[in-house]
């Protein structure tokens, strides 16, 4: 059962948006795939399970390296768009599953990975399949690309914008996620580090319009508020663009560690 604090169950939100989402959502940047080679975390020899792995983004940048990567995703919007998107890779395997259920085998994968999904999964049930499917030693990746909200007076209006718009985006940025315990440790100990990488996409208006539907908590045509929204955004376009161009600048977090 999904959290009941969302208006909507996390398997089937995006079902509306594939398209937009697979034009409009940043990509992560190539330097995460040399970092996790410097510590010791990726080679080429490792198998890897992108879970909630959607379109396919963060399956891609496993995949270009020569790894065997499993796209457990449970929305079949989202899946038969990867799969479509990534059919050139004979190494990506396409799974009907969920971070609580993957339905892979016993032991299997040395990196877990999930791009921009893990505040979706039901995290006790998750560190236990998690468990299951991991080699001993191996690893848990969680990436986000997560907006500068302060950088400039652009993204603080759009912080704003989102606010008065979302249906339920207050509800998901207030959601805290106890990383220490899904890991496991202590004070003494921290079982997961964090690393931040830069990352941007310059959009003009269509762009910006496409990045905002492609969200899963922004209301869609046949929402009341959407012809005001719309004009809303339009103007803060205008206010902001330079030369026909906004710049959405980014910290993607990578937060590794392996769970006891």
């Amino acid at each position: 059962m999904f959290d009941k604090k969302f208006k909507q169950d996390p398997k089937k939100r995006f079902s509306s948006r594939v398209e937009k989402y697979i034009k409009y959502r940043p990509g992560y940047p190539q330097e995460i795939i040399k970092f996790l080679k410097e510590k010791n975390i990726l080679s080429k020899e490792s198998v890897n399970a992108d879970i909630g792995s959607g379109t396919g983004i963060l399956s891609e940048l496993f995949l270009k390296e020569g790894n065997l990567v499993y796209g457990v995703e449970p929305n079949i919007d989202m899946r038969k768009a990867g799969e479509n998107m990534l059919s050139k890779y004979s190494n990506f395997i396409s799974i009907d599953g969920s971070a609580e259920d993957t339905t892979l085998k016993p032991k299997t994968i040395d990196i877990i990975a999930a791009g921009q999904a893990f505040h979706w999964f039901n995290l006790d049930k998750t560190k236990l399949e998690f468990q299951r499917i991991l080699k001993p030693e191996s690893w848990v990746v969680l990436i986000w690309n997560r907006r500068k909200k302060e950088i400039n007076e652009f993204l603080k209006e759009y912080e704003k914008f989102l606010l008065k718009y979302g249906t339920d985006y207050k509800a998901i940025e207030k959601s805290k996620l106890d990383f220490e315990k899904f890991f496991g440790g202590n004070q003494l100990k921290i079982k997961y580090q964090i690393e931040n990488f830069d990352n941007f996409q310059i959009f003009d208006y269509e762009g910006l319009e496409g990045r905002l539907l492609s969200t899963s908590y922004i209301p869609l045509d046949d929402n009341p508020k959407y012809n005001n929204m719309i004009s809303d955004l339009k103007q803060l376009f205008k206010k902001h663009q330079k030369k026909g161009f906004i710049r959405f600048e980014y910290k993607t977090e990578v937060i590794y560690g392996q769970l006891t």
